[in-house]
């Protein structure tokens, strides 16, 4: 199984997912425009980074396809908390593993992390961001 699929332009939707320039980023506007005489309708799609959080936008004809990554939405547990990462294990598999707090953690749950609690967490495309504080 790979991290992405591909998917046709035209089925794509404000809220769901794409890759852009290799970054999986949530999609917040799209716009198609009407074909041309000759052309085929495009479609402005506008997306922000899962990770990195810019704003990405391309243009595509409505007919192409696009990768959407597979995003892998699980929970874990806070073991450890240092200066860069935090210690996760997986509720499932039980395995242990760092993410980076600065590209792995959204700043509205920072501060409220802490050792012990639960959290969901995404994976896709070989990397784990922390998404939001699980409630007991």
């Amino acid at each position: 199984m790979g991290d992405k699929t591909k998917v046709q332009v035209s089925k794509l939707k404000p809220g769901r997912y794409i890759i852009i320039d290799g970054e999986p980023c949530r999609i917040v506007n799209i716009t198609v425009s009407s074909p041309g005489k000759h052309g085929s309708a495009k479609a402005r799609i506008e997306a922000v980074g899962v990770f990195d959080g810019k704003v990405r936008s391309i243009v595509k004809p409505t007919s192409a396809e696009v990768d959407v990554p597979i995003i892998d939405k699980r929970t874990g547990q806070i073991i450890a908390i240092t200066p860069d990462t935090v210690q996760l294990m997986d509720m499932e598999t039980y395995e242990i593993f760092d993410v980076p707090i600065e590209t792995g953690v959204d700043d509205e749950i920072k501060g409220q992390l802490k050792e012990g609690i639960n959290v969901e967490y995404w994976e896709t495309l070989g990397r784990v961001k922390i998404m939001k504080i699980k409630g007991e």
